[in-house]
């Protein structure tokens, strides 16, 4: 078996295997790097070969994409209210998390961030107080957004399965509707994940080691600390390897049929029962949009196939995830690999996820 030594600034060398592995087996496959290190310039050495994506926002529903100037300029930072100390802005949670990437990959190539954001939070300075709405001036007004996600890519880190190049991807989600402003300043809350992105669609794919759903911090040097202590115990060999082993997986429409329609039902179980079946947190709108991707997509849908791979699955659940508001996205999107781990063991007999399956 050849295997390949790989080095990378800032990170402990990776033995990697070029052979495929066997399903969910701890066998490691290759990843794909542009370049060797040596003492030549990084300008100079890393030219990777840059796949663009097609124009989709890896979130879609009720979000717009903003810039780090608009939130700098344009935006106030809310305070909590009972002793009026200010919250951690969104400006400085991404530029802390981009911080924190920088020097676990080092020497790596890092895109600019990505900002997507929801729920304006509209006011007006005092001055204005008694202006009709007609007469106010864009310096009268006060917005901020109480959602907001980000991601950047490292694109010097790649893979590619069945055909689909996937990015490393950093990013997070700060929802102060999640906070309690009325109160005194606490702990504040935000969700941090390391991961991959699937270029072809801009689907974000989470595993469990490489998401925090609740990171908590009181200011900016507490939230770097976390983000290295998460970035740094992210398994990015294991967590390809289960992305790959979904290729060995597949099945018929009638199973898919059968999937859909449990994932009806689960919405309406009784309380008892559906504690004893593993989480699925896709709405129905959701798993009406898997059901019309699997006609529809032109990457990930039936085709001429007889069957669906799995990851072809996995990609129709993180397509319609994306149609989940920001402060429930990175949560469904960790669930969207969870199920497909455990419809994989279910094809193979493992009876956890069997009822999903009939």
């Amino acid at each position: 078996m050849e295997t390949i030594n790989l080095h990378r600034a800032g990170m402990n060398p990776m033995l990697l295997s070029n052979t495929n592995i066997d399903s969910f087996s701890a066998n490691r496959i290759p990843m794909v790097f542009p370049v060797s290190w040596d003492d030549t310039s990084v300008d100079e050495q890393r030219q990777p070969e840059l796949i663009v994506p097609k124009n989709l926002p890896f979130i879609e529903a009720n979000t717009k994409e903003v810039t780090m100037e608009h939130l700098k300029d344009d935006c106030i930072i809310p305070v909590f209210s009972k002793d009026n100390e200010v919250t951690i802005s969104h400006q400085g949670f991404i530029e802390t998390i981009y911080d924190a990437a920088s020097k676990v990959f080092a020497r790596e190539t890092i895109s600019s961030p990505v900002i997507r954001a929801s729920h304006v939070v509209k006011g007006r300075i005092p001055e204005a107080l008694h202006k009709p709405v007609n007469a106010l001036l864009e310096t009268d007004k006060t917005i901020y957004y109480e959602r907001m996600m980000f991601c950047f890519d490292i694109p010097t880190i790649y893979t590619d399965i069945n055909g689909n190049r996937l990015n490393l991807t950093i990013g997070g989600v700060r929802a102060y509707n999640q906070e309690n402003l009325y109160s005194k300043k606490t702990a504040e809350k935000f969700k941090v994940f390391i991961g991959f992105k699937n270029m072809v669609c801009c689907n974000l794919c989470i595993s469990t080691d490489g998401y925090s759903a609740s990171m908590k911090a009181m200011e900016l040097t507490g939230l770097l600390r976390s983000a290295l202590e998460l970035f740094q115990g992210y398994n990015m060999d294991r967590h390809i390897q289960t992305m790959n082993a979904f290729q060995e997986y597949g099945m018929s429409e009638a199973q898919f049929a059968q999937f859909l329609g449990r994932a009806r039902l689960y919405q309406y179980l009784p309380a008892q029962q559906k504690k004893a079946i593993p989480s699925l947190l896709m709405t129905d709108t959701q798993i009406g949009l898997v059901a019309k991707s699997y006609y529809d997509d032109e990457d990930f849908g039936r085709g001429n196939q007889q069957s669906l791979s799995m990851w072809n699955f996995y990609n129709l659940l993180t397509g319609a995830n994306k149609s989940s508001y920001i402060d429930n996205f990175l949560d469904r999107s960790l669930n969207a690999s969870q199920l497909t781990v455990g419809m994989c063991k279910a094809l193979a007999g493992d009876p956890e996820y069997s009822w999903f399956l009939g």
